[in-house]
């Protein structure tokens, strides 16, 4: 298995976060996304990272690379068994893509539209706090996609400008120490992704 990989993308950050939670044997390959290798290029037709190959199956877009390794490897699984809780669960993830992770990219591309989009984000944030304080996970006792989705985000909060303060602040710093403790998130990051914390 082959995953390309931007080592500063947020997307690429959650699926090598995931083959670390499930042990997967892989090799990442860190690639440049302004300067694509060719084989990027003739395995994907869009030219985006993260793309992940898996003998001659290739898969270009996070969420389905998450969903394929959760049902590839079933252990330690990160999605509810049954399909109502499941569905609800990718439900999460989705919104967590469009309402957060849409923002912050628009963020890093800097301008009036970012300075709008951090405040948006952490309006966001704040309202979510709720949740976020309820379960040790997101909406669960355990570990799950949804987590590995919100983690990559967590850690580029300082990174993107966006600081929390009082009882949100608490909560998310909490929630965040759970999940950057785990293992698996020491060992997804990249160098550029340590920086962004220095």
């Amino acid at each position: 298995m082959m995953l390309y990989s931007d080592p500063a993308d947020i997307h690429s950050h959650r699926v090598r976060l995931v083959l670390a939670e499930k042990h997967v044997a892989s090799e990442i390959m860190e690639v440049d996304p302004l300067d694509l290798p060719e084989d990027v290029m003739d395995l994907n037709p869009y030219g985006t990272l993260p793309t992940l190959v898996d003998r001659d199956l290739v898969l270009y877009d996070s969420r389905i690379i998450l969903e394929y390794l959760d049902e590839r490897y079933p252990h330690p699984p990160l999605l509810p068994v049954d399909p109502v809780s499941r569905a609800t669960f990718r439900m999460y993830i989705y919104r967590v893509e469009r309402d957060w992770y849409s923002r912050a990219e628009t963020i890093q591309s800097g301008g009036k539209k970012g300075d709008k989009a951090r405040k948006e984000l952490k309006e966001s944030l704040i309202a979510g706090a709720p949740v976020i304080a309820a379960k040790p996970y997101f909406m669960s006792d355990e570990f799950t996609l949804v987590d590995a989705s919100i983690a990559p985000l967590l850690w580029r909060l300082p990174h993107l400008g966006i600081e929390l303060s009082g009882k949100v602040a608490n909560v998310y710093n909490a929630y965040a120490a759970r999940l950057f403790k785990r293992p698996a998130f020491a060992r997804s990051l990249t160098e550029a992704e340590k920086e962004m914390r220095l």
